[in-house]
C-alpha cells in the first residue's frame, strides 16, 4: 500500500490509514503466535482452548481496526487450524472432539456483524444472492433444530452459515477492492508455496503426526495409507478435498498474479501437489477455470497466460516424471479413460442411483445436523457422508430451502456472468472462473461447506465487489468529467502493495 492510502471500515463506518495501524495488528498476530507456541510446549492439551478462544480475539480486533489484515488472517487459520491440531494430538493425545478445529468457524463467524449491519440494504446494493442463501439457511436451521439434537445442529451450521457470512462482508468492502484483491493474491501465493511444499513432503516422508491422524480418525480408506509414497496428499488440511478446493484456487490465482521470484517454485510445488491428491474433481476443475479466463480476457493476457502456462509445465512436468511419483499420477489420470470400472466412480454413481428420488421428494427437509450424530458410546460427532452437494442440499434443505439457497446460487452465476470487468482485471476472471468451477463440482461434493464453501462464496463476493467498484469509479469520472481514456486504466495485473 502506498503511505498515503486512506482506506473505509464498513464496519465501523470510518476512515483509516493502513500504514498507522499495520504494525499494531502484526504486533497483536505475532502475540497469538507466540502465546501458543508457549503453550503447546508448556502444556500441548491447554492449545486446544488457548487457540479457538485467541483466535477469535484476534479477528475482532483485526476485524474492527484493520480489515484487510483480518481477510489475510482467516484464511491462514483455515489453512493451518487442522494440521496444528494434528501437532497437538500427537503431543497430549486424540482429542475426539475435535474442539480445535472449530477457531476457523469463529475467525470467519467474526463477519456476522456486517451482515446485521448491512442485510436489510444488501437487495438495494445487488446482494439479493446472498439474501436467498442466507434465507435457505435460516430455513434449514429451524428444521434441525426441530427434528435433531442441538450439538449436530450446529456443528452443521457451522459448515453452512460460515461461506455465505464471509462472502457477503467482502462483498460490503467493495470500496477498498484493490487492497482486498492484493491481500488475497498475496495470501494464495503464499498458500501455494507453503501448503504446496509440505504436501510434498507429507508425500515422500508421511511425517508422524499425519500417520496419527490418518489412523485415527479412520480416513485411510480415502486418503491412502499411512506409509510414506502411500499417502494421497492433503497438506496442512484435513483431508484430500479441502486442499484440493484451495490448491485449485490458489493454482487459478497464480495466473493473475505479479510475476515476482516466488511465483515459479510457489507453481512447482502448489501443481506438485495438486496432482499427489489425486482429486480428479479438483483437477477438471481446474482445468474449467482455465478455459473459462483464457475466453474472458483480451488477446494481450491470453498471450501472457500462454507464456506463463509454457512456463509452469517447464518446472513442474519434470517432478511429476520422477518415480514413484509419476506411477501414482499417471494412474490416476487413466482412469478417466475407464470410469466404469473405477470403485470412486461405481460408488457415486450408486449414491445418486438409490438417493436421488429420495432427495428430490423431500419437500420440506431433515435441517441441519441429519448428517452429523453423535455416538452414544464414545460422544464423538460422526459424519455420514453425502457424495454430492445437490443431494445434501435437498436432502438438508428440502424443496422449500433449497430453492432459495440453488436459486442465490444460480442468479450469482447469471450475474457475474455479465461482467465485462474481466476484460481489463485479470483477477476478475481468475475469480469468477474459481467461483463458477467451484459450483460445478457440486454435483460430486459439498463444495458449498466448510473451507470449499469459502472459496466458493468468497471469490463470488471479491468478484461482485469489483463490478461494484468499477461502477462507482465510473460514476465519480463522469461526475467529474474526466476523460474516458482516463476511467478504465489496465489493471491485469495488481499494483502496489496491500
Amino acid at each position: 500500500m502506498s503511505s498515503r492510502q486512506i482506506l473505509y471500515n464498513p464496519i465501523v463506518k470510518e476512515k483509516y490509514s493502513p500504514d498507522e495501524r499495520s504494525l499494531l495488528g502484526w504486533i497483536v498476530i505475532f502475540a497469538f503466535v507466540l502465546l501458543n507456541l508457549a503453550c503447546y510446549f508448556a502444556s500441548a492439551s491447554m492449545v486446544r482452548l488457548i487457540f479457538p478462544v485467541t483466535s477469535f480475539i484476534v479477528a475482532i480486533f483485526l476485524y474492527l481496526r484493520h480489515p484487510v489484515l483480518y481477510l489475510g488472517f482467516t484464511w491462514w487459520i483455515w489453512f493451518l487450524s487442522a494440521f496444528l491440531t494434528r501437532l497437538v494430538d500427537l503431543r497430549a493425545g486424540w482429542d475426539i472432539t475435535r474442539q480445535m478445529l472449530i477457531a476457523p468457524y469463529l475467525v470467519t463467524f467474526v463477519t456476522f456483524g456486517t451482515t446485521f449491519r448491512y442485510l436489510p440494504s444488501a437487495s438495494r446494493q445487488g446482494g439479493l444472492p446472498f439474501v436467498l442463501a442466507l434465507v435457505g439457511v435460516f430455513y434449514g436451521l429451524l428444521v434441525g433444530l426441530v427434528y435433531n439434537g442441538p450439538v449436530p445442529v450446529a456443528r452443521s451450521l457451522l459448515d453452512w452459515l460460515s461461506p455465505v457470512l464471509f462472502g457477503f462482508h467482502l462483498f460490503m468492502c467493495w470500496r477498498d477492492y484493490p487492497a482486498y484483491r492484493d491481500n488475497l493474491q498475496r495470501t494464495f501465493l503464499w498458500c501455494a508455496l507453503i501448503t504446496g511444499a509440505y504436501g510434498v513432503f507429507q508425500f515422500v516422508v508421511a511425517p508422524e503426526w499425519d500417520r496419527f491422524w490418518l489412523i485415527e480418525s479412520k480416513m485411510n480408506t480415502s486418503s491412502g495409507e499411512p506409509v510414506p509414497f502411500g499417502m494421497r496428499v492433503w497438506s496442512t488440511m484435513h483431508s484430500v478435498g479441502p486442499f484440493g478446493a484451495v490448491m485449485q484456487a490458489a493454482l487459478l490465482l497464480l495466473f493473475t498474479a505479479r510475476q515476482g521470484p516466488l511465483n515459479f517454485p510457489a507453481s512447482a510445488v502448489g501443481y506438485l501437489s495438486f496432482l499427489l491428491t489425486q482429486a480428479r474433481t479438483n483437477w477438471g476443475g481446474w482445468l474449467l477455470g482455465v478455459v473459462m479466463i483464457f475466453g474472458s480476457v483480451k488477446a494481450q493476457i491470453q498471450m501472457r497466460l500462454i507464456t506463463i502456462i509454457l512456463a509452469m509445465a517447464l518446472c513442474v512436468v519434470p517432478l511429476a516424471t520422477i518415480e514413484p511419483i509419476s506411477s501414482v499420477v499417471a494412474g490416476r489420470l487413466e482412469s478417466f479413460s475407464n470410469l466404469e470400472q473405477d470403485g470412486s466412480f461405481k460408488d457415486r454413481s450408486g449414491s445418486y442411483d438409490r438417493n436421488l428420488s429420495v432427495a428430490l421428494s423431500n419437500v420440506f427437509g431433515n435441517g441441519f445436523g441429519n448428517t452429523w450424530k453423535v455416538d452414544e458410546k464414545t460422544g464423538q460427532i460422526v459424519v455420514f457422508v453425502i457424495d454430492s452437494g445437490i443431494l445434501d442440499i435437498f436432502f438438508t434443505l428440502g424443496w422449500v430451502g433449497g430453492l432459495p439457497y440453488l436459486g442465490g446460487l444460480i442468479l450469482m452465476i447469471f450475474t457475474v456472468c455479465k461482467y465485462n470487468e474481466a476484460r481489463f482485471d485479470s483477477f476478475v476472471s481468475a475469480a469468477r472462473a474459481i467461483g463458477i468451477s467451484s459450483c460445478s463440482q457440486l454435483i460430486i461434493g459439498s463444495g458449498m461447506l466448510s473451507i470449499a464453501g469459502m472459496v466458493l462464496w468468497g471469490f463470488f463476493g471479491m468478484t461482485m465487489a469489483a463490478h461494484k467498484y468499477y461502477q462507482h469509479q465510473e460514476m465519480s469520472a463522469a461526475q467529474y468529467e474526466i476523460p474516458p481514456q482516463y476511467q478504465r486504466p489496465d489493471l491485469s495485473a495488481p499494483s502496489g502493495k496491500a
